[in-house]
């Protein structure tokens, strides 16, 4: 990682190898029509003509942040950024806003037509990581966790296609004919991920349910967003998926990261507790009860891509186990650290040691998602962060700045 050797230090660069394990991009609505399956152009025609933005960072000069090679390489290089795990952000054909944001389809036709959309948006997502950008892109395709099979047929093609991974969604409590997580069924999904050594990812921001048209309805929806988006870790660590396959890699991106001990600690006091075969008034058996303790499959399946984190949420790797934890820069979105990712660095990792640096800001990501570490330490040679300067606290927080790595202790 970042040319480091076994001593801790530096290698010859003197410069960390810096992989942001959260990017978004997509394409145009007129290049998502070349990769939409043709049965499809007519009503794509229709609903693109009522299609309307809802996103700032999609409107505008900003909005080619999405796609645009050049401005995209040179900007994040500018930032100290050589390599990036790259979720959707342009909204696909055929959905009613982002993907992280939608709600999963509730009828026949319109899973029809937005299986048809996040196709289209794999197959241009497969391409744009592909070729020259292979080093520097970890593409994770779209599934929905509506239909097992299609899930499983996707799934396939994400690695026969070069991709490093599936992006799955979080259900809402409220959403209905969906299988949980944690039900039996995903085991096939699992276990092609497995043995292709696909990541399993859920990022943040999806999973609230329908509030419904009242005056309390967006602020309900912030406040109680991260409720909903953390559901899949517990699902995950509690469905006895990581027991069955061992080898499954499972990670969260942009949900922070400071409460994932307290969780941890909680499952595993309940772990223990069932070993009595009662917890209060209700009754457990040993068929119940996991074979390990959650906090170990944690340590051994999951791993968590922390944002723009502030100091607290960056001193929560020591809980988790630094070899857990990925840094994100959230390019291009108006929250993310560009670009001020050294400050952000600065303020957040300034006590890190080089080792610990290295694991977080490039080994971590390398490890999860197939990222070929000496290719991209020469890209960093040029224009990775030194230690001396994540080194040196911040004392001044950049004014025109919305990152929360600035505005949150």
């Amino acid at each position: 990682m970042g040319g480091s050797g076994d001593s801790g230090e530096l290698g010859d660069s003197g410069r960390y190898t810096v992989i942001s394990a959260d990017g978004h991009a997509g394409a145009g609505m007129d290049v998502y029509r070349e990769f939409l399956d043709p049965a499809w152009h007519e009503e794509f025609d229709a609903w693109r003509g009522r299609y309307r933005n809802p996103f700032r960072d999609l409107q505008g000069d900003g909005r080619t942040r999405n796609w645009d090679d050049e401005r995209r390489i040179a900007e994040l290089a500018a930032d100290g950024i050589v390599a990036e795990v790259v979720f959707p952000n342009t909204v696909p054909p055929f959905f009613p806003t982002g993907q992280l944001l939608a709600r999963p389809p509730s009828s026949a036709h319109s899973y029809a037509r937005r299986l048809a959309g996040i196709r289209a948006h794999n197959r241009w997502l497969a391409q744009w990581c592909g070729g020259a950008n292979a080093v520097r892109r970890a593409g994770l395709a779209q599934v929905f966790l509506n239909d097992v099979d299609d899930a499983v047929a996707e799934a396939v093609w994400a690695r026969e296609n070069g991709l490093a991974g599936i992006l799955i969604p979080t259900t809402p409590p409220d959403a209905t004919g969906i299988p949980p997580l944690y039900a039996p069924e995903w085991d096939r999904l699992w276990e092609v991920c497995q043995d292709l050594e696909l990541a399993v990812v859920n990022h943040g921001g999806s999973g609230s349910p329908d509030y419904g048209d009242y005056p309390a309805a967006t602020f309900l929806w912030i406040a109680e967003a991260t409720l909903f988006s953390r559901r899949p870790l517990t699902h995950m660590l509690l469905s006895g998926a990581f027991a069955r396959f061992p080898r499954l890699k499972f990670a969260i991106t942009e949900q922070g990261a400071a409460w994932i001990p307290p969780l941890l600690r909680q499952l595993d006091a309940y772990h223990a507790q069932m070993a009595s075969g009662r917890i209060g008034e209700l009754k457990y058996t040993e068929a119940d009860r996991l074979p390990e303790p959650p906090s170990a499959y944690f340590a051994r399946n999951c791993w968590v891509g922390a944002s723009f984190p502030s100091p607290t949420e960056a001193a929560a790797r020591h809980e988790l186990g630094v070899d857990r934890y990925m840094w994100g820069a959230d390019y291009p979105h108006d929250e993310g650290t560009y670009p001020y990712t050294r400050e952000s660095l600065r303020r957040s990792f300034h006590d890190a040691s080089p080792e610990e640096l290295r694991a977080i800001l490039a080994g971590n990501a390398a490890t999860l998602y197939g990222f070929d570490l000496a290719a991209l330490d020469a890209l960093a040679a040029e224009v990775g962060p030194t230690h001396a300067e994540v080194a040196e606290p911040l004392a001044t927080v950049p004014e025109d700045s919305n990152s929360p790595a600035f505005t949150r202790s």
